[in-house]
């Protein structure tokens, strides 16, 4: 009979050692940057849209969506509800085809590259680039956390032990294979995290006595812990479902899967396969709900889902359980480390300071760097502050801020002016960060404000300065344009 530390380890090393094989064999596929940064754009509906799940329903989802169900309640099921609903089918609806169409024709291969050839607007690239770079590695920290309390909490391990084992693995496989790594393993991080995370519902709901005995045990300690809103409130409640949801729109780890799919006749597939394997986002804070019956005297919240696991599964449940957790936290932090490096590598270094690179240079620093970012997130999180979900919604709420209104209206609206989006991304930046630093006032995270500022300022500034040329507009769009001009690109902005 193999002990429960070991049953954990093999099911852990067999699953790591498999994404290390996946990493050496994509890294035979890379031929250029384009391959590194976005697969060549020939990824199928499948593969992308499962990778899509991975990638937003983290293990920041999983822990931190799990500490959140523990501390408020059931009245945390409409944020799962909400992501389902918002950030994986209306974000595939509405983002989808046009992005994919609109980098295509640009010829861009990331956010910040897009919204500078969009607008003609340099700085536009500078700034996207370096907010995104800046606050994904804050998003890396709150992915490596997650990863760190399980392995606590599941196995005894240290905290740092398991930060370290975590991330050396994932700085490793994406410095070899690039996106290519990073899409196909969270294909398969997706299954086992789904399999994980119901053998855990299950398996606690059985504990509870079910979905009646847990309604009655947490109105019993408090109300609103069964009620919507609940202890949270209103305002708490509806700005954090919408950053975690609405907020995805801006995420460029996220938007990168509709312009790396194959063609857009698949997009209706991966949009089916998102939606289905998004409903898996409700599972975690039914969870942390039933951890706070079973288990109610937790002094931190992030430790609600792996207390729980340890008690309610068998070994060999914990054991997928704990390798769905690391898988889910794995894929957001590859992809992650991709758009962070192009974000630095080719948005800030290469386009926006002018700095020459030659294909096989800027294939090389993208996987330095990739590295590098890797190595600095595991050196903060070994000393992380706050809630995993609360350094998330920081992260996001900034990211979005910044990013969401021009990337939604470079691909609706032919009105919006260069002037128009730099306003929109310096408000929303700015006003984001200054509402977050004075305590989120009326319970309303810096998401909210920061949004309606930068919609607000993008539609006026628009309105009062100069429009993008028609020829500029024409070849935007797809329209014929002169035959002096057909095929134009603007390399350097690009």
């Amino acid at each position: 009979m193999m002990s429960e530390t070991a049953i954990y380890a093999f099911v852990l090393l067999l699953y790591m050692g498999l994404l290390v094989i996946v990493g050496l064999f994509t890294s035979r596929s890379l031929r250029n940057v384009e391959d590194f940064y976005i697969g060549g754009r020939r990824i199928g509906p499948w593969v992308t849209a499962l990778s899509y799940v991975a990638a937003y329903f983290s293990s920041v989802v999983i822990i931190g969506g799990g500490g959140f169900g523990y501390q408020y309640g059931m009245s945390t099921l409409w944020i799962g509800a909400v992501n389902v609903l918002l950030g994986c089918t209306l974000a595939w609806i509405v983002l989808g085809r046009r992005l994919r169409e609109f980098t295509t024709r640009l010829g861009t291969m990331t956010i910040p590259g897009f919204l500078a050839t969009r607008f003609k607007a340099k700085e536009a690239r500078i700034i996207s680039a370096l907010v995104i770079a800046v606050f994904l590695i804050i998003y890396n920290v709150s992915i490596l956390k997650g990863m760190g309390h399980i392995f606590e909490g599941l196995m005894h391990i240290p905290y740092i032990v398991g930060v370290l084992l975590s991330g050396v693995i994932i700085v490793f496989y994406v410095s070899l294979g690039g996106y290519l790594a990073v899409v196909w393993t969270g294909f398969f991080q997706a299954w086992v995290m789904g399999a994980g995370l119901i053998l855990l519902t299950v398996g606690a709901l059985k504990a509870v006595g079910g979905l009646s005995a847990t309604n009655a045990a947490l109105a019993a300690v408090d109300r609103g812990l069964v009620e919507t809103p609940g202890a949270w409130g209103w305002a708490g409640l509806i700005s954090y479902a919408l950053i975690v949801s609405f907020g995805v729109w801006g995420m460029p780890q996220l938007l990168v899967r509709f312009y790396s799919i194959k063609n857009v006749n698949v997009l209706r597939i991966g949009t089916v396969v998102a939606s289905l394997g998004g409903s898996m986002a409700l599972l975690p804070y039914l969870d942390g709900a039933i951890a706070r019956v079973l288990h109610p005297g937790l002094t931190n919240a992030d430790l609600a889902i792996p207390t729980l696991a340890k008690t309610v599964l068998s070994p060999w449940g914990g054991a997928i359980f704990l390798a769905g957790v690391i898988a889910a936290g794995m894929s957001t932090f590859a992809s992650v480390l991709i758009i962070t490096s192009s974000a630095i590598v080719h948005d800030f270094a290469q386009k926006g300071l002018g700095k020459p690179l030659s294909e096989k240079q800027a294939f090389r620093y993208s996987r330095i760097t990739s590295a590098v970012v890797g190595l600095v997130s595991l050196g903060i999180a070994l000393r992380p502050p706050a809630l995993v979900l609360v350094l998330t919604a920081f992260a996001w709420a900034v990211i979005a801020s910044t990013c969401l209104w021009p990337i939604l209206f470079g691909i609706y609206w032919r009105g919006a002016t260069r002037w128009g989006i730099l306003s929109s991304m310096g408000s929303g930046l700015v006003v984001s960060l200054i509402w977050m630093a004075l305590g989120s006032p009326f319970g309303l995270h810096g998401f909210i404000p920061g949004i309606a500022s930068g919609l607000i300022l993008l539609l006026l500034v628009s309105r009062f300065t100069r429009k993008l040329s028609t020829e500029h507009l024409a070849w935007v769009w797809g329209k014929n344009r002169s035959s002096s001009t057909k095929g134009r690109i603007y390399p350097s902005l690009r």
